[in-house]
């Protein structure tokens, strides 16, 4: 696909919700309870009284922090139980590249998914070393960032508005979230996700709250406070909520990765001409070699890469053979990640396609059903073979990271496919020569995004 074909898709309102896939960490109840002591079971009248049973209240702690603002980044949260201040959960993530404050407010948002998934009717008491959150989500400050404020959106709806409060504390007073964003970062560096068993966070059972203001008092800042979308509410109401929550599941082990590289420069490239699978097959240019060592040394620093596979045409096998060399892996061929046969627009660019054809042209954009003049594939049919391909690498490399050395539409089909996002979505992507991309396959048919796009080893 010519990079500028994305940019002549009709506009469309896009659809599907965001998922969490952080990995977590649930303790079990404290190790070393007092025999004595009796279990209370959350949620249930104490027996002794049938009473109501009381308000339970967490308190989350996040952090968040990018090496280079932007830079690589990452968060860490933790929930614990105000009363007694046992650490109940802990979830940390590599971001990839983004600002500290992203990251912020990333933490923010899984702190208290967290604490929603162990009891949607809590009351909860953030507590967070960023001034600029805690003050824009108390509603004291605006949130005027653009990448800030569906964050803030997206976090002021987990909880009821009245049920969350927000408190400042120094740095110091924010260790244990701090460490797990670090731990975060840090696997993210290594090239691989945040495992809860490695962590060395320290797990502190003592008060949660000491020294600081109770839920609601004076020194905090509750979420009720005046939680609005700061923009004109009529243009821009902000993502809503997603009607159905996905809770935490069970560890699924660790998931399958794709590494997904799109094949270095042709001279076909730098013109925006259609080069799908039924065309001249060109080779790698001079660029396109100088892009595939980048990216070999790229891979090579890291690591994780354990298997080689590519599709058949040229450009990729001479991508994946420079990469597997440097690695001292072998490639294996896989014809379903061959780039689409676009037909007798092969070789031609956009203008020229919309000028003999734009009929098919506008079919073509129009609809996943449609197909390129004279016998090229559709979007659906690339779909069909991507997916078949998809579930065979899966099962051949179960666990392991690999990398898929293809072309535009095949990257973008799995991206697509991994974000369950509409057709129109391929559209609205952008995929640089040689750029990497990485999607995790999980156990139970879930997958993540875990990057998009990265050309940071050719600069």
């Amino acid at each position: 696909m010519p990079p500028g074909a994305e940019h002549h898709r009709a506009q469309r309102g896009a659809r599907g919700a965001r998922r969490h896939r952080g990995p977590l960490r649930e303790l079990p109840p404290h190790p070393g309870a007092d025999p004595g002591v009796r279990p209370v079971s959350w949620g249930h009248p104490r027996p002794e009284t049938g009473g109501a049973p009381a308000r339970r209240t967490f308190v989350v702690e996040a952090d968040g922090g990018s090496r280079g603002n932007p830079g690589p980044a990452g968060y860490g949260a933790v929930v614990r139980d105000a009363a007694s201040g046992q650490t109940l959960r802990e979830t940390a993530e590599f971001l990839g590249h983004a600002t500290n404050n992203v990251a912020e407010y990333r933490g923010l948002l899984a702190g208290l998914r967290a604490a929603h998934e162990l009891d949607a009717d809590a009351a909860v008491l953030v507590r967070m070393d960023s001034k600029l959150v805690v003050e824009q989500m108390s509603g004291r400050w605006k949130i005027k960032h653009p990448d800030m404020r569906p964050l803030a959106l997206e976090a002021g709806s987990v909880f009821p508005p009245e049920a969350v409060t927000y408190e400042w504390i120094p740095r110091a007073e924010n260790k244990h979230a701090d460490r797990l964003a670090n731990e975060a970062m840090d696997a993210g560096k290594r090239g691989v996700s945040w495992q809860p068993g490695a962590s060395t966070a320290e797990l502190d059972t003592a008060g949660a709250a000491t020294g600081s203001a109770g839920v609601g008092s004076a020194d905090t800042g509750s979420a009720d406070a005046g939680f609005t979308d700061p923009g004109p509410a009529s243009t821009d109401p902000g993502p809503t909520a997603p009607a159905v929550r996905v809770g935490w599941g069970p560890d699924m082990g660790t998931p399958t990765t794709f590494v997904l590289l799109r094949h270095g420069e042709t001279a076909l490239t730098p013109e925006k001409r259609f080069s799908g699978s039924g065309g001249s097959d060109p080779e790698l240019s001079a660029v396109g070699r100088r892009q595939a060592a980048a990216v070999a040394d790229a891979l090579a620093a890291r690591g994780t890469i354990e298997a080689v596979v590519a599709s058949p045409l040229r450009r990729c096998q001479e991508t994946a053979a420079a990469v597997a060399g440097r690695l001292g892996l072998s490639v294996r061929t896989e014809d379903g990640l061959r780039e689409t046969d676009f037909g007798a627009w092969e070789g031609l660019t956009f203008a020229q396609v919309r000028e003999r054809h734009p009929e098919d042209l506008q079919a073509w954009l129009g609809s996943a059903h449609a197909s390129p003049t004279s016998g090229g594939e559709s979007f659906d049919a690339v779909a069909r073979r991507v997916a078949r391909s998809r579930d065979q690498l899966l099962a051949r490399y179960a666990g392991r990271t690999v990398l898929v050395v293809s072309h535009v539409t095949p990257v973008k089909t799995l991206v697509r496919l991994a974000l369950g996002a509409p057709v129109e979505s391929l559209f609205r992507m952008e995929l640089a020569a040689a750029s990497l991309t990485a999607v995790a396959y999980y156990a139970d048919g879930n997958a993540s995004l875990r990057l998009l796009n990265d050309t940071a080893h050719l600069r």
